[in-house]
């Protein structure tokens, strides 16, 4: 009777073992899930709780690491973001989110080269669908060396690939200015925004370039059309006042 009753203790015990690590995983992910919604609002600091609390039980969880990876962004603590999204692309080679997150860590810790070398690694990477985003990052961490020629080498590539994408736009821009190459910025700048017409980042950029074209009339009349679409309170619109009154 022992020889059977032991067996079925154990299987009942591992059952039971089985069931509560189920419980715990399904308790974890709508943790994270909450994380998420909050992580979505921006409200990074209760996405940090929830989602800290999740990787208590789903500690190799590539897509948790990423999410900790932009919690942390936001809380501009890079380092700690730069830790999960390595976590990400380790657990996950091929998570490209998770790399061209860690090459953002990198662009804010001003650590260029690094970001080179992430951006690089997948912008050659066929599956990847938004090779844009890696030519324009690439642009940025260039950009931030000072080396003017591969940075526009790089924001021109982005844009042949996506003319209307304003992150490149606004980088070209301002590698233009950087470059004292003002009228290639008025030119691109103003051709650009006959197809966005709203776009405030692109008149803040044209108002600096008037600004060092020297002619201050034309300067302010585009940074009265940043108030014109930039949110009140936001730091271009606040720009945007500063400048007008000086």
């Amino acid at each position: 009777m022992k020889q059977v009753i032991i067996p079925i203790l154990i299987c009942i015990t591992l059952t039971a073992c089985a069931t509560n690590t189920i419980e715990q995983r399904n308790i974890a992910e709508a943790t994270m899930a909450l994380g998420e919604a909050h992580l979505n609002q921006g409200n990074y600091t209760a996405a940090l709780k929830e989602l800290l609390a999740a990787e208590k039980t789903l500690p190799n969880d590539p897509y948790l690491h990423n999410d900790l990876g932009i919690t942390y962004m936001g809380k501009e603590r890079f380092d700690l973001a730069e830790n999960h999204f390595k976590r990400a692309v380790a657990l996950k080679p091929d998570y490209i989110q998770a790399q061209n997150n860690l090459g953002a860590a990198y662009l804010k810790q001003k650590r260029y080269d690094k970001a080179i070398e992430c951006y690089q690694q997948f912008s050659k990477n066929l599956l990847y669908m938004t090779p844009h985003f890696a030519f324009s990052n690439m642009g940025w961490a260039y950009l931030g060396k000072k080396d003017y020629i591969l940075a526009e080498k790089n924001f021109s590539k982005a844009l042949h690939l996506e003319p209307d994408f304003i992150n490149a736009i606004h980088g070209l821009a301002l590698t233009f200015l950087e470059s004292g190459e003002l009228f290639q910025a008025e030119t691109l700048l103003q051709k650009k925004l006959k197809k966005m017409p709203q776009a405030s980042i692109l008149y803040a950029d044209l108002a600096k370039t008037y600004e060092q074209m020297n002619q201050p009339n034309r300067a302010q009349k585009a940074w009265k059309q940043v108030l014109v679409f930039a949110p009140e309170g936001t730091p271009l619109a606040l720009e945007a006042e500063s400048r007008l009154n000086n």
